[in-house]
C-alpha cells in the first residue's frame, strides 16, 4: 500500500525534555491501514518507508488514542528538508507490514 497525504508538523508535548516531532495520518487513511495490516510491532507500530521532499527514510507509524497513526520525523529528516513545527509537509508512505 502506497499513499500520499499532507499534514501539519507538531511537537509531542508529553516529553518536554526532548524534541519529538510528528505528523498525523488522516483518520480515513489510518482506518485503511488498520484494516489491511496484519503484523504489529512494539507499541502497535507498523513499518513504513516514507518520503518527504528529497528525503527517503524507513521508520514505523504508531497508533494514538484518537485512532490515527502518527509518523515520527527524525532530526536528520527535519534538517534535510528545513521542516519546522507547524509546517505543512507532503508525505508519501509505503506500508511494509501487511
Amino acid at each position: 500500500m502506497i499513499v500520499q497525504f499532507e499534514a501539519d508538523v507538531f511537537r509531542w508535548d508529553a516529553r518536554s525534555d526532548s524534541d519529538w516531532y510528528f505528523v498525523a495520518l488522516p483518520p480515513e487513511l489510518s482506518d485503511d491501514i488498520r484494516e489491511t495490516q496484519t503484523q504489529r510491532r512494539g507499541f502497535g507500530g507498523v513499518r513504513v518507508d516514507a518520503v518527504i521532499g528529497a528525503t527517503t527514510f524507513r521508520t514505523s507509524i504508531f497508533p494514538q488514542a484518537g485512532g490515527v497513526y502518527v509518523l515520527p520525523l527524525k532530526r536528520a529528516v527535519r534538517d534535510a528538508e528545513g521542516i519546522v513545527p507547524g509546517a505543512t509537509v507532503v508525505v508519501e508512505l509505503a506500508v511494509l507490514d501487511a
